[in-house]
């Protein structure tokens, strides 16, 4: 299976490049599992496609603003660096720009020197180790000095932080936001909840992976970044007495879809606990828990875009993609949405 299996054209104007004022205002494709069938709806339309008993399965992670510009100490140079893993000891795996500037004794001043790091090592694919001096709580200053680190492909400025987090974002620790869960609105999760629809949580802190091309030309041989998850007892026991009562589980992103199926057996049954997954979902690939997914519309050539296919059929993704475009639908992730169900 080749990469460039999973391209298609997209036209740049295409990507979006704001949120829309109303979250649920997106518009939404239904792709049919059963035929390979499309429709064309709006995000709130979703309700339709959602029984009494199915479990929608949200990512409760929350962005960190891990965007952070400083100055090398001796040259005054500037750096820029992303906050990808937290370590220990306050010290973080980290990318940095530009690379050359950045070896191991390398000292870094950030805000008027409320914040200092040291870079201590060069790991794999060239990111920093990063150990950091400050007084008083990380999260804050972080909070005062980072930007959200918004993806490569979004060259707007972003009026209001809020709006790269899902509106039930809790525990901080993501690098990107698991976009599929920016169309809901409290007011939409209440309706799901009125239907009888049950809602689940998981955490799986978003990596640097989300925003990496695929860079070898067979599939097979890319390597995954392993992300952090969590699944609580009580949520992974929802989650089981749906399968068990004849429900649906329903993965909002691909990111609550990884976790599911990183830490579900072989005999289908979905474990508690917390540990860093690296699996690699790609067509041929069996699902064991997952029925269904809303997601958004992946890059060309992407890990995502091959998930999605492994879910759908890549021709009846491929497909989907080519209506999309000329159809003129958002791309990316402040775009649109696509529920495969």
């Amino acid at each position: 299976m080749k990469t460039t299996d999973f391209y298609y054209d997209l036209p740049q104007e295409l990507i979006a490049q704001d949120p829309l004022e109303d979250r649920s205002a997106s518009r939404l494709m239904h792709l049919s599992l059963k035929d390979g069938s499309l429709e064309h709806r709006h995000f709130k339309d979703i309700l339709e496609y959602l029984n009494p008993g199915d479990c929608l399965v949200i990512n409760d992670t929350k962005v960190i603003p891990a965007r952070l510009y400083g100055h090398k100490e001796d040259t005054g140079a500037v750096i820029e660096i992303l906050l990808l893993k937290r370590k220990e000891n306050d010290i973080w795996e980290c990318l940095v720009k530009p690379g050359k500037k950045a070896r191991p004794g390398a000292k870094i001043t950030f805000g008027d020197g409320i914040l200092k790091g040291e870079i201590i090592d060069v790991v794999e694919e060239g990111n920093r180790l990063i150990q950091f001096h400050y007084e008083g709580i990380f999260e804050e200053i972080l909070d005062r000095l980072g930007e959200m680190p918004l993806p490569p492909y979004i060259t707007h400025k972003l009026k209001d932080k809020s709006r790269y987090q899902t509106v039930y974002a809790k525990n901080e620790g993501s690098a990107a936001a698991p976009t599929a869960g920016l169309h809901f609105t409290k007011e939409l999760l209440a309706q799901v909840e009125a239907k009888g629809v049950n809602i689940a949580h998981v955490t799986l802190h978003v990596g640097l992976g989300t925003f990496r091309p695929v860079k070898v030309d067979d599939v097979e041989s890319h390597h995954m970044h392993s992300e952090f998850y969590m699944v609580e007892e009580n949520q992974a026991k929802m989650i089981n007495d749906t399968k068990k009562n004849g429900g649906r589980v329903i993965s909002v992103g691909t990111t609550s879809c990884r976790t599911l199926e990183s830490a579900t057996g072989e005999d289908g049954i979905l474990r508690a606990g917390s540990g860093w997954t690296e699996i690699f979902i790609y067509p041929g690939y069996h699902f064991k828990m997952i029925d269904g997914l809303i997601t958004n519309f992946h890059l060309p050539e992407s890990t995502l875009l091959m998930l999605v296919s492994a879910l759908a059929g890549k021709e009846n993704i491929m497909r989907a993609y080519e209506e999309a475009v000329k159809k003129r639908y958002r791309f990316f992730s402040f775009g649109d949405a696509m529920l495969i169900v």
